[in-house]
C-alpha cells in the first residue's frame, strides 16, 4: 500500500463551479479540497520519494517566528484562521492549538506535495481543519465555498520551504554537485504549464532583463539578459548547470549578500509564479476577508516581498487617495487597516542558531478597523 494511502488522505474536486461533495474518513481525517480539475493523487506520480513520505512533516519543516505570529494574531478558542500559505503544517498545527477546542482552519496552498505533508500533520484535528489546493489570490471565492465569509485571522508565509528548496526535482536552488540533473521547474504548482526552462526560451531579452532587475536586482541584468538570448540560440538551457554557465561567462556581479546566481534563480522564480502580482491581489483579499478587529500577519523573506507588504499596509490603513491639494476627498476610500508593526519583527539569535533559513525572515501585522466592516 502506497504511503500517501495509508496515511488516510482523501480530498473531493470542484468541477465546473459545483459545491463540494465531501469525502472523510471514519477516524475524522481533515477534508482535502480540489479546486481545479487534476489527475488523483498516485503514489507513482506524485513526485515524492517513498523516503520522504515515510518522514513527518514535523521533522521536515520548522515554522519561523512561530511564538511572534500567534501573539500578534491574537487567534483564541473558537476563531476562524486562513494559513493562506500552509506548506508543511507547520503554522497550521500551532495555531490549532492555541484556537481549540473548537476553532476552526483553512489551509491553502498551491503545492500538492505540500498538502500532502500538511495533511500528516494537522489530520488529529478532525473536522476542524480543511485543506484546499489553490492560490490565496482566490480567498474570497474559496471562502465563499466554503460558507465562511468573514475569519478572524489571516497568515501568510512566503517564499520556499526548506523541502523544497531541499528537493533538486523542484529547481528551486542550485547546487555545483547536482546542478546537471537539477531541472530548471521551480513551479509551486505543478499544474501550471510554464517553467523556468519555458520562460528562458521564449521571453523577450527585455523582459528577461526587466525580471533579473527588478526581481533580482541584479547589477549585470541587460548583459546577462543578452548572453541567455544568445546561447538559446545555439542550445536551449534545460538545466541549472546550463544556467550557471551562462551567468559566469556573463561576468554578471552579485549583491552585498548574495551569489549572483542566487539572484537569478529569485528572479526566475518569481517570474515563473507571478509572486509579486499574486502578493497584492491576496492582501486585498485578505484584508476584504477580514472580521472587524481581524487581523493580518505576513512573513517575508526578502526586500521586494517586504516592501511590497509595507506599501499595501500603508495604502490600506490611509485609504482616500485623492491628492493633498484636493479640497475634499472625491475618491470615496476610506482606511481598512491599522498596522501594529511599525517596523518589521525579526527572528532572534536562538531562532537563527535553531534554524538558519529563519535569519532573513520579517514579519508584518495589521488589523482590520471597526469602521471597515
Amino acid at each position: 500500500m502506497g504511503c500517501l494511502r495509508s496515511a488516510g488522505l482523501r480530498r473531493a474536486e470542484i468541477v465546473g463551479g459545483r459545491d463540494p461533495r465531501v469525502r472523510r474518513k471514519r477516524s475524522g481525517a481533515p477534508r482535502l479540497l480540489q479546486l481545479a480539475t487534476s489527475s488523483k493523487f498516485q503514489d507513482s506520480k506524485s513526485g515524492i520519494r517513498p523516503a520522504l513520505c515515510r518522514v513527518t512533516s514535523r521533522a521536515l519543516h520548522q515554522p519561523v517566528l512561530l511564538e511572534e505570529c500567534l501573539t500578534l494574531l491574537g487567534a483564541g478558542p473558537g476563531a476562524t484562521v486562513v494559513d493562506a500559505t500552509v506548506g508543511f503544517g507547520g503554522h497550521a498545527e500551532a495555531i490549532l492549538e492555541r484556537t481549540s477546542p473548537d476553532g476552526r482552519l483553512i489551509g491553502l496552498d498551491k503545492d500538492d506535495e505540500a498538502l500532502r505533508q500538511a495533511e500528516l500533520r494537522v489530520r488529529r484535528f478532525g473536522d476542524r481543519v480543511q485543506l484546499v489546493r489553490t492560490s490565496f489570490r482566490d480567498l474570497r471565492q474559496t471562502l465563499s465555498r466554503l460558507g465562511a465569509t468573514r475569519v478572524d485571522a489571516v497568515l501568510f508565509d512566503l517564499g520556499v520551504s526548506s523541502p523544497q528548496l531541499d528537493e533538486p526535482t523542484r529547481g528551486f536552488r542550485f547546487s555545483e554537485d547536482s546542478a546537471e540533473s537539477t531541472p530548471l521547474d521551480m513551479r509551486m504548482d505543478r499544474r501550471s504549464k510554464l517553467t523556468a526552462a519555458d520562460l528562458l526560451a521564449t521571453a523577450s531579452e527585455e523582459t528577461l532583463a526587466d525580471w533579473f532587475g527588478r526581481y533580482g536586482e541584479l547589477p549585470g541584468s541587460r548583459r546577462l539578459a543578452r548572453s541567455i538570448v544568445e546561447r538559446r540560440h545555439r542550445e536551449p538551457l534545460r538545466t541549472a548547470a546550463d544556467l550557471l554557465r551562462v551567468i559566469r561567462e556573463a561576468r554578471v556581479g552579485g549583491g552585498r549578500r548574495h551569489h549572483s546566481a542566487t539572484l537569478v534563480f529569485q528572479a526566475l522564480r518569481i517570474a515563473v509564479n507571478d509572486e509579486m502580482d499574486a502578493l497584492s491581489v491576496g492582501i486585498e483579499e485578505a484584508t476584504e476577508s477580514l472580521a472587524p478587529s481581524g487581523r493580518i500577519a505576513v512573513i517575508a523573506y526578502h526586500s521586494l516581498e517586504d516592501r511590497l507588504v509595507k506599501q499595501r499596509f500603508r495604502a490600506l490603513e490611509r485609504g482616500c487617495i485623492c491628492s493633498p491639494k484636493a479640497p475634499a476627498c472625491t475618491c470615496g476610500r476610506t482606511p481598512q487597516l491599522r498596522r501594529l508593526t511599525r517596523k518589521p519583527v525579526r527572528p532572534g539569535p536562538e531562532e537563527v542558531a535553531r534554524n538558519p533559513r529563519a535569519r532573513s525572515a520579517r514579519l508584518r501585522v495589521a488589523e482590520r478597523i471597526q469602521e471597515a466592516a
